[in-house]
């Protein structure tokens, strides 16, 4: 992933410099664990330099597709987020509690570094943005995983009896037997 989602920091002429990148399924495959099985996204970033400063406004939008939390079949989902960043060289200060300046996010670069990575940034933006349910809008569902599920629950039910459903059931049945 060398060179993509790079913004060369060093090589900024002062004012604003736009970038564009489209990123697919092959992106998320770089990460660890990546929920997201497919993705069709486009990426605008604008860097502004103005004397030391250096800014990154980043938008993404497109879609992912994950696999739906009920039936598990792949369900797509809308994505539309983005950040702003302020870029500083040098090390971070030990007793930095402010990791914003105003609505931006610092990152902190070492003075060596001429390029700035954004993908981990845009990864994660990117997944934090997804609800925490993911599931079909109701009726959508494979029926067949539906089907299995609604037969599941009617069987753990008959074997618990009508109060299974509760929470405190176990407790409501020892109660029962004291008195």
């Amino acid at each position: 992933m060398d060179g993509f989602l790079t913004v060369p920091i060093n090589g900024l002429a002062q004012g604003r410099t736009d970038f564009r990148w489209r990123v697919g399924k092959t992106f998320f495959e770089h990460f660890e664990n990546s929920e997201i099985l497919a993705a069709d996204l486009d990426i605008e970033v604008s860097a502004e330099k103005s004397g030391h400063f250096i800014g990154i406004d980043c938008d993404v939008c497109g879609d992912v597709t994950v696999a739906c939390d009920r039936c598990l079949e792949e369900l797509r989902l809308p994505v539309g987020t983005g950040f702003r960043l302020s870029v500083k060289f040098g090390q971070e200060p030990a007793d930095s509690s402010d990791a914003e300046e105003g609505e931006r996010e610092i990152v902190w670069l070492p003075e060596s570094d001429a390029d700035l990575d954004l993908g981990q940034i845009v990864y994660d933006y990117v997944c934090l943005s997804l609800p925490v349910q993911r599931v079909h809008p109701e009726g959508e569902c494979n029926p067949d995983a539906v089907k299995f599920l609604s037969s599941e629950d009617e069987q753990r039910g008959d074997s618990r009896g009508k109060d299974a459903s509760l929470p405190f059931a176990s407790l409501k049945d020892l109660i029962d037997k004291v008195k």
